[in-house]
């Protein structure tokens, strides 16, 4: 029987995207590189654990989940985290950014100072701008500051990145436009913190670190993996958690956070065993702006 794998997911580096497997080992992905794996015959996608602690009941968790934790196991690790808004004394800096997706589709966010813009890949943000820095607490009524008097969300669903991504403007300047007057409008905001320290319009593209501009339109998304399936493609663009395969099936989107939990083995060919849907088509029209 061959070796199986687990997989923790994906992270962006300067290099671009990588594949992370237990035990610290790494896989760079490059345009071109084939991705190919299958799932181990026989098995079921367990929990992953929390903080570095295995489920004591090895719980199953949902394929179409993109969370590969049971529930106690994800009350456990977010006990503790600035995303779920349970971390309020970090001393260190943090930024306010805004994030462009597509035409009509910004949040507001923050990261961690030091991370410098790696969480704006990681959410697939074609383009974005930082708006300031200063203490965690700042940058959270920063946050709401813009929730309540601007009506920019802080959060936009992964599907809805995905079809705006087949409908981006052309240019870096049309893309930068998106967001260049809501950044004007959030930082003559009356309310503004004091210690967050404002930062000037500096728009930062990710299309050709996503591989976008010349990647061929995706017509799929992998809905979830399964016993016995495989996935194998050449490797197109990413932007996120998403890489996009050139399969037999046509260029599908494999959304890598369905990974975790699984045991992974070895597969060849371009192949995909797994099932399919139709990538979601982007809304003709919207009520407001966001």
């Amino acid at each position: 029987m061959a070796q199986a794998w687990r997989c923790t997911g994906l992270s962006w580096t300067a290099g671009g995207p990588v594949l992370i497997w237990d035990g610290g080992r790494r896989s760079a992905l490059t345009w071109g590189k084939t991705v190919a794996f299958g799932v181990a015959e026989g098995g079921a996608r367990t929990c992953v654990g929390a903080r570095g602690t295995m489920c004591p009941l090895a719980a199953r968790v949902s394929a179409r989940s993109t969370g590969p934790r049971c529930e106690e196991c994800a009350r456990l690790d977010r006990a503790h985290s600035v995303a779920a808004d349970t971390l309020a004394d970090d001393p260190r800096p943090y930024r306010v950014y805004l994030a462009w997706f597509g035409p009509g589709m910004t949040k507001v966010g923050i990261t961690a100072e030091r991370r410098g813009s790696a969480r704006l890949l990681e959410q697939g943000a074609v383009c974005f701008s930082w708006l300031g820095t200063g203490p965690l607490m700042a940058a959270r009524r920063a946050e709401e500051l813009l929730r309540a008097a601007l009506r920019v969300p802080d959060r936009v669903p992964y599907a809805a990145k995905r079809a705006a991504r087949a409908v981006l403007p052309a240019t870096g300047e049309e893309r930068a436009a998106g967001i260049a007057g809501l950044h004007a409008r959030a930082l003559a905001l009356t309310g503004w913190p004091e210690s967050l320290d404002p930062a000037p319009f500096r728009p930062v593209d990710h299309v050709e670190a996503f591989g976008l501009a010349e990647a061929p339109a995706p017509v799929g998304v992998v809905g979830e993996l399964a016993a016995g399936g495989a996935v194998s493609g050449e490797l197109v663009a990413a932007a996120g958690p998403d890489l996009h395969l050139a399969t037999d099936r046509g260029v599908l989107v494999l959304d890598t956070r369905l990974l975790p939990g699984w045991n992974l083995v070895p597969a060849g060919g371009r192949r995909v065993e797994v099932p399919v849907r139709a990538l979601k088509e982007r809304p003709t029209g919207q009520d407001g702006l966001f």
